[in-house]
């Protein structure tokens, strides 16, 4: 769905404080990436380092790191559990994070560790608009990259 004129696919979940998705795949591990707000607040990706397979990873704990235009910062998990693979195609093409944040941008698929109490911080389906609505308004009334 379109929200204020940024993308939300309808089967991904969102931790909306920290910009990020997580969607679920046909072995259960879940693909992890920035909303498409997400990267208009913060801007191009000219580096990210997401964390290798193994590392285990809390909701709202670093799962990437990305260095943008002014800054380096730690891009947050939107669950908890065992990343169980990282994109290779960031090492060479960090953009995909901006270009196509839904798609080929993805950063890490994780093995949900506590899918069921993740879910209490997840906006999805009915309560998606009105949750995202409110982040972004928030976001701009804050100054925009503050609010990452």
């Amino acid at each position: 769905m379109e929200i204020l004129g940024f993308e939300y696919p309808d089967d991904a979940y969102f931790l909306l404080e920290e910009d990020v998705w997580c969607r679920p795949g046909e072995d259960g591990a879940m693909t992890v990436g920035v909303t498409a707000f997400g990267i208009h607040l913060s801007g191009d990706v000219y580096m990210c380092r997401p964390k290798p397979a193994g590392t285990q990873v809390a909701q709202g704990g670093p799962v990437a790191l990305a260095e943008l235009s002014k800054s380096v910062v730690a891009i947050r998990s939107p669950l908890t559990g065992r990343v169980v693979e990282a994109n290779p195609l960031l090492a060479d093409r960090p953009e995909l994070v901006h270009r196509e944040p839904y798609g080929r941008g993805w950063l890490v698929r994780i093995a949900p560790g506590r899918w069921h109490e993740d879910l209490a911080r997840l906006a999805h389906g009915d309560s998606l608009r009105a949750r995202a609505t409110a982040r972004m308004r928030a976001a701009d009334a804050g100054g925009g990259e503050d609010a990452r």
